[in-house]
């Protein structure tokens, strides 16, 4: 009860102090033209635009640029591998997983592209590996391991720059649940392990955890896709009071999967279900309402919780809408940690200490709230999070280049000596081998 008269007390001086900040989506000069027609290096079609100045120093790096840093080399793979599966199943553009087509249709068009692969920094796979879609828009990853060995088979086969380096100057954007392990349920994931051919690449992936088998060092972590369109249609007048304490929509028992939720979640949804459904400071449940985003930018606290994995679209959603993200889950690698002041604009809760989830965030000094919120509202962390149409500088894929960027130079070691090989092209499950 002290805890609920507590929260009371801090919404009350917060609608006191707070003129809510107002949702802005960073828009900067148009810097760079997307289309599905710049394909070929033929016909590669760029707007230059007011790219700014490259650099930065370490406390704004999400203002750098990485246009003159580093050069990207796109192989043209046949339509089989990306286009074609997109055009069987449009969903794919919306889903979460989407990251990886737009992260294609942005490099063709990107002043980072070079068409001479002898002067590229860094050589990008266009695979859609998450475009196999259920009824429900659920991805099926069983044919992406064959989907990923075929197109790795073909650029070997094709090009030379694979076998210099077995892909150690390569990039791939594999954003399943447990990124390039390729499956959807964490046992079965770690079982499969990373993909053996990727084993040198560099994996830019939604998942992130530390000490994990299916994260191994050198990865990017990136948010994943969230509509930038949809959300921006739902904004609400800025001087709308936050008068939600905490918000959170979603499961909290997979029933079909895991009755008793204790392993759904690692049992952390269901135990703030049980412990706090009838606490009024709590507005959560399953019903996921037309209001969603509306109600979060009404929202003080969002919660973040890990589900089958630990990320999902909530945390951009709550950075977008200036709700202060509450994460909860164990060593979660957060997206571009290198860059977001993660623990200055979220809280952290432990899974074990979901009990008192009550308790830890009416705790909070209202100074701090409205300290986090002032961050939260900065556009440059919100752009961040997106993958725009068009591009904008400092957004999610500027964010990526940026990463790969401060990879420069690559290493001696990744360059193989004459007749020099790692990796072992009949490694992993037998059904992985099999043509596609």
């Amino acid at each position: 009860m002290r805890s609920w008269s507590r929260g009371i007390f801090v919404l009350l001086y917060l609608a006191l102090l707070l003129k809510t900040e107002g949702l802005k989506f960073h828009r900067s000069d148009h810097t760079e033209r997307i289309s599905d027609s710049a394909g070929s290096c033929s016909e590669m079609d760029v707007f230059w635009g007011n790219l700014g100045n490259v650099g930065g120093s370490a406390g704004d790096v999400l203002e750098d640029n990485p246009v003159g840093r580093l050069k990207v080399f796109v192989y043209e793979l046949p339509s089989k591998y990306n286009k074609k599966i997109l055009q069987k199943d449009q969903r794919c553009l919306n889903h979460m997983f989407a990251a990886e087509i737009f992260m294609h249709r942005f490099l063709l068009s990107s002043a980072v592209r070079t068409c001479n692969p002898e002067e590229a920094d860094w050589f990008y796979t266009p695979v859609y590996s998450t475009c196999d879609l259920t009824p429900n828009g659920l991805p099926l990853p069983f044919k992406s391991p064959r989907m990923m060995r075929s197109a790795i088979q073909l650029i070997s086969s094709n090009w030379p720059y694979w076998n210099r380096t077995e892909g150690a100057d390569h990039f791939f954007i594999v954003p399943h649940d447990f990124g390039a392990c390729f499956h959807y349920q964490e046992e079965k994931a770690i079982e499969r392990g990373i993909l053996p051919l990727l084993q040198r690449a560099t994996l830019v992936q939604t998942f992130g955890q530390r000490n994990h088998v299916c994260l191994k060092d050198g990865s990017i972590t990136i948010p994943p896709y969230a509509p930038p369109q949809k959300m921006q249609s739902h904004l609400i007048p800025p001087d709308t009071p936050r008068s939600i304490f905490v918000y959170f929509r979603g499961l909290f028992y997979d029933v079909g999967n895991d009755p008793e939720g204790g392993y759904y979640a690692r049992g952390a949804r269901a135990a703030v279900w049980e412990n706090f459904k009838n606490n009024p400071l709590f507005d959560i449940s399953t019903e996921h309402p037309t209001t969603y985003y509306e109600d979060m930018q009404r929202a003080i606290f969002c919660l973040c919780p890990l589900g089958w994995a630990p990320w999902s679209p909530r945390l951009v959603e709550a950075v977008i809408f200036g709700c202060i993200p509450v994460i909860i889950a164990d060593d979660i690698v957060l997206p571009f940690a290198d860059a977001i002041p993660w623990e200055d604009i979220g809280v952290f809760v432990a899974e074990k200490d979901v009990p008192n989830l009550d308790t830890i965030l009416t705790s909070i000094r209202p100074e701090e709230i409205l300290r986090k919120q002032r961050l939260l509202a900065n556009p440059s962390m919100k752009q961040a999070m997106l993958f725009p149409t068009p591009a904008q500088s400092g957004d999610a894929f500027h964010q990526i280049l940026n990463g790969l960027a401060r990879k420069l130079p690559h290493d001696k070691s990744t360059y193989l000596k004459p007749g020099e090989k790692s990796l072992n092209w009949t490694a992993g499950p037998v059904g992985d081998l099999k043509p596609w």
